[in-house]
């Protein structure tokens, strides 16, 4: 088959289907990834075929959390998106792939081509009582209060997309349809999604409808042959397991004051640091702390003592695979989702929002994980059950009951 993944937003959102997409394509179908242009090298390094969405993903978020801010930006994001979405399909596809972002537009180009679509979402978006929307948080609002919030979480999605689909479903000569009208044929018709995350964080909801499944997580493409860069070789081979301080896409134009806060925390709970730069530009020199840009997690995490990061939904998932413990440091979105369920399963201290990140907070908190031991004990136990799961085998298996295969 001809698959088409649709995926956009953060790098973070984007890498996994590199890895979904490889393992398709190595089940033998032809596989296109259609994202913003920064991430083309990431399709064609995994050997998918790039379609370009015009979208800048600096517009959907990135800086400290002002949730006015957020949804201007989102909506701005969005609106590109939409008005070059249907060029991603113009050269076809048997199947659509759409993740959480895509696929509130991804729904009128199936209805409009006839092409048969899939969800393949990185955060449960579904209403549930076990848990309120990731958009809001970890604080459960007890089970009534939760499925509520989540309708009411969906409908300002909903709110968030209408003018893109109003402008999509126009230059596609669809009839007018709003985005909650769709969204609940999609769930009358039982619409698959299948959920990219492991069980060790998020078990399925028992108050799901049909349709709905998590089958474990999705890891970005990296090639056999990859190792980690020699001087990261040398850091790690010089002293004690190091530990890890990173805030992915967050945090723009804070680097100096993070990298100096970073500093004095790792030098104050006496632990070697590797400073990850990201978005932020964290850079640091010393005998005892490297700087170092992207780097594969699944080379670099099992190799250290801990991960402080901004729990982002695949460095969350990473750090738990290495069997590794973590320190989260929440910015905007979901992420305060998922630092609450690592520190529920007692892979992570409990979540230190950005906002009230201190040297002496950090430093107290990287003493509790690396030096105690129960966050590492727990973090082990979440990577075993990781390591039973098969995200992208469990994906493939799914596409090609749909296709008839």
């Amino acid at each position: 088959m001809r698959i088409l993944i649709a995926a956009a937003g953060s790098r973070g959102d984007v890498a996994p289907y590199t890895g979904l997409g490889a393992a398709l394509r190595a089940a033998g179908h032809d596989v296109a990834l259609a994202t913003t242009d920064a991430f083309a090298p990431l399709a064609r390094e995994a050997g998918l075929e790039f379609r370009a969405l015009p979208a800048d993903p600096r517009k959907g978020g990135g800086g400290g959390g002002d949730k006015r801010e957020l949804m201007r930006a989102a909506a701005a994001f969005i609106g590109d998106l939409g008005r070059g979405f249907a060029d991603a399909m113009a050269d076809g596809a048997d199947l659509l792939l759409l993740s959480t972002t895509t696929a509130p537009l991804g729904w009128h180009l199936a209805e409009a081509t006839g092409t048969p679509s899939l969800g393949v979402y990185l955060q449960p978006t579904a209403p549930t009582g076990d848990f309120p929307p990731v958009v809001t948080g970890s604080r459960s609002l007890g089970r009534p209060g939760n499925r509520l919030a989540g309708r009411f979480a969906l409908r300002m999605t909903d709110r968030l997309y209408a003018p893109a689909v109003t402008a999509l479903r126009d230059r596609l000569g669809l009839p007018p349809a709003s985005p909650s009208d769709t969204r609940r044929r999609q769930e009358r018709a039982d619409w698959p999604v299948l959920h990219g995350f492991s069980t060790a964080l998020v078990p399925r909801p028992a108050d799901w409808r049909p349709g709905l499944h998590v089958v474990g997580n999705w890891w970005p493409h990296h090639g056999a042959e990859e190792q980690l860069p020699r001087e990261v070789e040398d850091f790690l081979g010089a002293g004690p397991a190091p530990v890890l301080i990173g805030f992915g896409s967050m945090a723009a134009g804070e680097g100096e004051r993070l990298s100096e806060l970073a500093v004095r925390a790792l030098r104050r709970a006496g632990l070697r640091g590797v400073l990850q730069a990201g978005s932020a530009g964290l850079a640091a020199d010393g005998d005892d702390v490297l700087t170092v840009g992207d780097v594969p997690h699944a080379l670099l995490f099992p190799r250290l003592a801990a991960v402080v990061h901004h729990a982002g939904a695949g460095t969350s998932a990473a750090a738990l695979r290495a069997g590794v413990p973590a320190v989260t440091v929440p910015v905007t979105a979901d992420q305060p989702f998922w630092a609450g369920r690592l520190a529920a399963i007692g892979a992570a201290d409990e979540p230190i929002p950005f906002r009230t990140l201190t040297a002496e907070r950090l430093a107290e908190a990287l003493d509790r994980v690396v030096r105690q031991g129960n966050c590492a004990k727990a973090a082990a136990q979440g990577a075993e059950r990781m390591a039973g799961e098969d995200g992208a085998g469990r994906t493939v298996e799914a596409v090609e009951r749909l296709a008839g295969v």
